[in-house]
Parts: C-alpha cells; sequence; structure tokens
C-alpha cells in the first residue's frame, strides 16, 4: 500500500523510513539537516559494495584453494557432461573390458547443471572442476549483488548494503561455490526470480523482467526438479499484483518459457524410455531399476540427523551399516534389535541389496509404523526439517560429523558452535523482521511469496527419506532479505 509522503515515517513502527527511503537522498532526524555533498553521499555506497564484493571474493577463493571438493554427485553431473561432450548423450559412460565405447542413457538428473559443466570443460578444459568453482564464485557474487539490489528497493541503501554484506561474507553458501553442485546456480535462480518480480512489480507488462523471471523459474526447474514449487509461488504473486486482466499476457510468458525447457526433455525420455518424465524420478533410478522401497521405508521410521545420513543411508548397497551407529530409536524392543542386528549382519556379508533383504526391512519398517504412525507420518519428518535447519552447518568442512562424541582439538568444537551460531543469527533477523512486521507494511505481496516458497519447501521435505542440511540452503535468500530488514531497523535506531 502506497504512503502519503507527507505522512510516512509519523507511525512509531516505520520510523526507521524517517532516515532512508530507497528512491530519495539521505536524510537525518532532526530539526537541523547535516549538510554534505551529493558526490559524497554517492561515494560511500560505492565504496562499501566495493568492500563487500572484495570480502566475498576472498572468501571465496580462499574456500575453492583450502576446501575445495567433488562429492559423489559432482562425479555423476561430470560423467554426464562429459559424455554429451564426447558422445553426444546425457548418460552413463560405457565401458567393456576397461575400453570405453560409447554411454548408455539416463534420465536421473535433470540437464540443468551438466549443461552448465559441459560449457565450463569446453571453455576451460575438460573436468576441469578448480575452474567450474571460480566460476560458480563469479555467479555467486552476482547473487549478493541482486539480494542487496532487492533489499536496497524496499528498504533503501542502508538496508541494501546489509544485505549485500550478509550475502558476501555468508560462510554457508560461500562454501558450495567449492564444490561442483546445483546449490550456487540455485541460489541464483531463486535471487534473480525474486529481483524480477520486485521490478516487473513496478511496471507490469510484457517488458524484460518477464524473461529474467522465466530464465530464473526455467532454468531451477532444470537444476532441481523440486524448485518448480518456486514458479508455483511466483506465477500466483503476479496474478496478485497486476490482476486477471492485466496480468494474462506476461504470466502466459513467463509460463512459456518456463515450461518450454522441460519440452526436449520430455520427448527424449519418452522416445528413448518410452515413458512419460517430465522432471527427474523421485528416487533417482531409471525404469526397470530396482529400488530399495523397504530399507527407504525402514530408515523413515527412526532417521534423523544428518550423521546418519552419512553412516547408514548412503552406505546401502555399498558399503557396511553398523548396528553400533543406529541410534536407540531405531528399536521398539529387544526382540525389534535382535531382528535388525541379524539383518544388517546379513547384509553385510555381501554389502548389497537384494529383495529378500528389502523384504526384511519393509517387515520391520510395517511393525514400527504400526506401533507409532504418528511418530512415522509427523514428528520424524519435522525433526528432519529442524535437524537440516539448524544444524551446525559445517558439512563441506573436513569436521567429525559426531564431533561431541570424539576429543576433537578445541579449535574444531569453536567452528561447530560458531557456525551454529551464526546460523542462528540468520534465522534469529528474519524472524524478528516477520515478527515486527517491519517488512509486511512495505513489500506485501513479495514477502508472501518468499515465505510461501519457505513453508512449500518444508512441506516438500517432510517427505524425504534422509537429513541433508544443503535441502534448507534454498531458504538463505529470504533469511539475507529479511535479516537485512532488521539490520535497518536497527541500525538507524544506533546510528541515525
Amino acid at each position: 500500500m502506497e504512503e502519503d509522503e507527507s505522512t510516512r515515517g509519523t507511525d512509531p513502527e516505520c520510523e526507521w523510513e524517517r532516515y532512508y527511503d530507497y528512491d530519495a537522498e539521505r536524510m537525518t532526524s532532526g530539526d537541523s539537516p547535516q549538510p554534505y555533498t551529493e558526490s559524497a553521499a554517492r561515494l560511500r555506497p560505492s565504496v562499501a559494495v566495493v568492500l563487500a564484493l572484495a570480502a566475498g571474493l576472498a572468501l571465496r577463493v580462499w574456500w575453492i584453494l583450502h576446501f575445495g571438493q567433488t562429492t559423489n554427485d559432482t562425479r555423476v553431473y561430470g560423467e554426464f557432461a562429459r559424455n554429451m561432450l564426447v558422445h553426444h548423450v546425457f548418460g552413463w559412460t560405457h565401458i567393456v573390458k576397461g575400453v570405453e565405447l560409447n554411454a548408455q542413457p539416463t534420465m536421473i538428473r535433470l540437464p540443468g547443471y551438466p549443461l552448465f559443466l559441459a560449457a565450463c570443460f569446453r571453455l576451460f578444459g575438460m573436468e576441469n572442476y578448480i575452474a567450474v568453482m571460480f566460476v560458480q564464485a563469479a555467479i555467486d557474487l552476482w547473487t549478493c549483488l541482486l539480494m542487496g539490489g532487492l533489499a536496497g528497493r524496499i528498504f533503501g541503501r542502508r538496508a541494501g548494503l546489509a544485505a549485500l554484506w550478509m550475502a558476501a561474507i555468508c560462510p554457508f553458501t560461500a562454501n558450495y561455490v567449492a564444490a561442483a553442485l546445483t546449490e550456487t546456480l540455485t541460489l541464483f535462480c531463486i535471487s534473480l526470480a525474486f529481483y524480477g518480480l520486485a521490478r516487473w512489480r513496478e511496471s507490469p507488462g510484457v517488458n524484460r523482467w518477464v524473461f529474467a523471471i522465466g530464465f530464473a523459474l526455467a532454468y531451477a526447474i532444470l537444476l532441481r526438479p523440486e524448485q518448480g514449487m518456486l514458479a508455483a509461488c511466483v506465477v500466483p504473486a503476479m496474478v496478485w499484483i497486476a490482476g486477471w486482466r492485466n496480468a494474462l499476457r506476461p504470466v502466459a510468458l513467463v509460463c512459456l518459457l518456463t515450461v518450454l525447457p522441460l519440452v526436449p526433455w520430455t520427448a527424449r525420455n519418452w522416445r528413448v524410455f518410452h515413458v512419460f518424465q517430465p522432471l527427474a524420478p523421485r528416487y533417482a533410478n531409471d525404469p526397470g531399476d530396482p529400488n530399495p522401497y523397504g530399507f527407504q521405508r525402514w530408515y523413515r521410521t527412526w532417521g534423523v540427523e544428518f550423521t546418519t545420513t552419512v553412516t547408514c543411508y548412503w552406505n546401502y548397497d555399498g558399503s557396511p551399516i553398523l548396528i553400533a551407529d543406529l541410534p536407540d530409536r531405531a528399536f521398539d524392543s529387544t526382540a525389534q534389535y535382535a531382528a535388525t542386528e541379524a539383518l544388517l549382519a546379513d547384509y553385510d556379508q555381501n554389502d548389497s541389496k537384494s529383495a529378500a533383504l528389502d523384504a526384511r526391512f519393509d517387515a520391520i519398517a510395517k511393525e514400527r509404523v504400526e506401533a507409532d504412525p504418528l511418530r512415522y507420518y509427523f514428528v520424524l519428518p519435522v525433526a528432519r526439517v529442524l535437524n537440516m535447519m539448524f544444524r551446525p552447518r559445517t558439512e563441506m568442512l573436513p569436521l567429525k560429523l559426531e564431533w561431541w562424541k570424539y576429543r576433537p582439538k578445541p579449535w574444531q568444537i569453536w567452528i561447530q558452535t560458531g557456525f551454529g551460531l551464526l546460523n542462528l543469527v540468520y534465522f534469529g533477523l528474519a524472524a524478528w523482521t516477520l515478527a515486527r512486521r517491519v517488512m509486511w507494511r512495505r513489500d506485501e505481496v513479495l514477502v508472501w511469496t518468499m515465505m510461501a516458497t519457505i513453508v512449500t519447501r518444508c512441506l516438500l521435505l517432510m517427505t524425504v527419506d534422509n537429513s541433508e542440511p544443503r535441502y534448507t540452503l534454498e531458504f538463505y535468500p529470504v533469511l539475507i532479505l529479511l535479516g537485512a530488514a532488521a539490520v535497518e531497523r536497527l541500525t538507524c535506531r544506533a546510528f541515525p
């Protein structure tokens, strides 16, 4: 709701608006404004922006040089990218007797990130992941600018600088630059979609921001299938902003741009696999591949923390699973403990799955679900989401997952504790903004859209088997923007 200039800032809840207006020159409280020059007013934000970007670049380069890594997912994406360039096939390398013959098609991943890797491999050399990481660093700094620009347009220069600094020095997003994974590009798409929506709101119609929104939504889906929820939140917001009649053409164009890249992918899956699959399968398996539904259901009856994701969930079908790594909540009785121990002993003999073993896992899972359905359908899913949100985000560092069970060096404890507290600061500032309703008065549509993306993602994560902190990394563009509003409110009182 637009405010009259003569009454702006008279509401105590909006007192911070006296100091900065996003289109206005800097003002100070009191009857006697302090003199300043126009060049100085423009110079200070410019220096602050350069310093923020320099700090952000230094952090990302340091992380790449010291903690750059390739994960199992990296190798999967890299293999697909290489085969696209060498064999012109999106799939696995086909090797017979040590000789690489061709590539076998697959659809377990969407092509967005392999296409990005293929472009980097073409420019910088095959499987040059260090170059990939530096490209991601540049993209992530662009994401920081988008978040700073968005906060600046809503709250003013001070909030924009706060958002820029919060994004630039945030270790939880910067550390994923040093891994060839989808997270950095996904955060960029989310930030671009929000920024494009804010700019489009100023001038609804078919303009460049429609194409920016369409690109962001389309590529986000090509990176990760669950990012369709971003489109499901942004498109209704466009209708809400302009109304059905005025939003018909731009919304139709955004929907077309979002869906269009999926058409060749869907057609390819139909031609190759004879299935209708516009996205990637839920369990990342090709048609005809067996899936351990029984094991996954059993794991959902007790799995919560990221530690057991690593020691149990990821180990299945390839590495031993030790009953000592399972928490007490994995057993409801002594008899169930004995049955689970015998099952894991049989599995550990070969470290591989089978239909018979999966049926035994499913039998134990069925018993546990019937014993306490509320635990299975609500308590544990909520606990997994909370663990993803508030666990110290040190999964990209060479630290023990259960650091409290060992005798690590003091600096490891300080890092774990510091990361955990810093994560709480980001969530706390965002919660303070929502509680004080600072942002709602300035841009209600945008805040509802952003909160809708978090709520829908939490609901989706409640259906996920394994807990991984990176699944909630997509919250950070929203947390940073809301946190910048809190910083704006607090600092304008302390430093008017």
